[in-house]
Order: C-alpha cells, then sequence, then structure tokens
C-alpha cells in the first residue's frame, strides 16, 4: 500500500497536489484542465440537458458525431456509464450476453454493472498478452470470438455483442491496430452482431497509429470516449454511433442517473 521509497501513500497523493514540480503517475485521470478550459467553463452557455436545451452539450455532442464520422453522441458523466448505457441499448433483452476480453476495464473494473444493472451476461475470453500473426496485445483472438457465438438454443443466452478496449488499460496502453478492429466488425456483420469499442483513450492510440478516431472506429457500431483523462477536462465522457441506438442510450442515460 506504500508509494515510492515506502512512503505511505496518502503523503504521496497530498504531494502530487500540492507540489507544482511532482509528476503525478497515478493514472492520467488526474490530469487538470488548462486556464484556457477554465476561462471557457466560466463562459459557457448551459441550459437543462435532460430537456435538450443545454447548447453547450448539444454543441459538444454534434461535434464528436462529426469526428467519428457517426450518426448521433450523447454526453454522460462517466466512461463506466457510457459503457453501460452501450451495452443496455446494444442488449435490449436481459439475459442476451457480451463477448469480452477477460482483462476488459469493462470486466475488471466497473462492479459487474453489466450483470447486476443490464442483465445481461459476459461471455469472457482470454485478453491477449503475447502478440501473434492475428491478434495484438490487448485484443481477444477472432477464432476465440467465434467459438464463444451461441447456437440458436433456446437453452442458451443469445450473443448480441462484441466489445473491444483501445487502448488496453491492464495491457499496458496497447494499441488495437485499425486492420485488428477491422476485422473484428467484418466477424461481426457476418454472425450478425454488434462492435463496441471502449475507446476511453482513443484519441491515444488514433495518434500513435497517425489515423483519425472516424477511421478507426468505422467498424464499429458504438464507441464511448473519456473527456476527462489525457484531454484533461475535469468530468464526462461521450457515447457514439446509431441515431436510434444513441436515442435509447440516452433514456438508459435517465435511469442510471446521469441525466
Amino acid at each position: 500500500g506504500g508509494g515510492p521509497l515506502g512512503e505511505p501513500r496518502a503523503h504521496n497523493q497530498i504531494t502530487a497536489l500540492t507540489d507544482p514540480s511532482a509528476i503525478d503517475l497515478r493514472s492520467d485521470t488526474v490530469t487538470r484542465p488548462t486556464p484556457a478550459m477554465r476561462l471557457a467553463i466560466s463562459e459557457a452557455i448551459v441550459g437543462d440537458d435532460v430537456f435538450g436545451d443545454d447548447p453547450s452539450v448539444k454543441e459538444l455532442e454534434a461535434f464528436a458525431s462529426r469526428m467519428f464520422e457517426k450518426a448521433a453522441a450523447v454526453f454522460c458523466p462517466s466512461g463506466t456509464m457510457a459503457n453501460l448505457m452501450a451495452i443496455m441499448a446494444h442488449c435490449d433483452a436481459r439475459g442476451s450476453e457480451v463477448i469480452v476480453g477477460s482483462d476488459n476495464h469493462i470486466i475488471m473494473y466497473e462492479q459487474g454493472g453489466i450483470a447486476t444493472m443490464a442483465g445481461v451476461m459476459p461471455r469472457t475470453v482470454p485478453t491477449q498478452k503475447v502478440p501473434d500473426d492475428q491478434t495484438p496485445v490487448g485484443g481477444i483472438s477472432l477464432a476465440a470470438i467465434e467459438q464463444s457465438i451461441r447456437a440458436d438454443d433456446q437453452h442458451f443466452p443469445a450473443t448480441k455483442l462484441v466489445c473491444l478496449e483501445n487502448t488496453h488499460n491492464l495491457c499496458g496502453g496497447s494499441v488495437l491496430p485499425t486492420e485488428y478492429v477491422d476485422s473484428v466488425g467484418t466477424l461481426c456483420r457476418q454472425k450478425g452482431l454488434k462492435l463496441h469499442v471502449d475507446g476511453a483513450r482513443i484519441f491515444n492510440a488514433a495518434t500513435v497509429l497517425g489515423v483519425s478516431v472516424a477511421r478507426l472506429c468505422k467498424a464499429a457500431d458504438t464507441v464511448s470516449v473519456c473527456l476527462s483523462k489525457g484531454l484533461a477536462s475535469p468530468i464526462g465522457s461521450l457515447l457514439i454511433g446509431p441515431e436510434d441506438l444513441i436515442r435509447r442510450a440516452r433514456r438508459h442515460r435517465k435511469v442510471l442517473g446521469g441525466g
């Protein structure tokens, strides 16, 4: 539980907050708004987002949907909520099943909301730890995905969705290449499934690969994006995707306490 040189963690946290020369490497969630961002926040025109009359939120959602070349977007407080909204919107029948990597954030760090809140069955497959010719580190093999798709049988949950994470947190921030995401998307379409990308740090991946986020996420039906990590916003995430699905996700945001 200690920090560097055995110092108590609480002491390290205080030092990171009060010493301007300290470099805080606990997480990119500790990034802070720049002076220009603080000014923009203080001068923002605001309204009631649930009533649809917050012009700043509407402008943000429209900007994000254009950037990702998807039809719509919805703002919410956190990445965990954005992922859960996506899963609830894709898996509209309780007892649906999601194929997801065993070390993905959705499985490891979101308190099992996929099951407790959405009533969805996670089917975990091993997260790739060593790269091979077909599967990058942080990905899940296409063969494992295909083998995990349930037959149409009343004894089984119905497979509806595949979830990827890009970049992959527990694999050291590894990047899923565009070609791999495309191949998973192709498989999903062939099998009648949808693809969601947990893109909390998708801008990091796009920067490394030298491609636009729109191109990187072209094969995905939905993508969640965190604004409060490397982008340094004080709060917030976006879920981006087709208009009808985002409309359903917005309803789920309300019941989850995000609106």
